[in-house]
């Protein structure tokens, strides 16, 4: 997934002067995955609880 450069450095203004290099990176992780989990709900690629349930329920087996 690609971000802009505009959109990064929106991220980093957010942030102290000082900030870890994990905490950066996790943050540009964390943003991919949510970015990710939107664009699968408006897809409509999503399972029910009861839908989960019987899928893990296999794994058990």
């Amino acid at each position: 997934m690609a971000i802009s450069k505009d959109e990064v450095l929106e991220l980093v203004n957010q942030f102290p002067d000082q900030i870890e290099i994990e905490e950066l990176i996790y943050r540009l992780y964390l943003r991919e995955k949510l970015e990710a989990a939107e664009a699968d709900i408006s897809t409509g690629r999503i399972l029910s609880t009861e839908e989960l349930r019987a899928e893990s329920s296999k794994w058990r087996r």
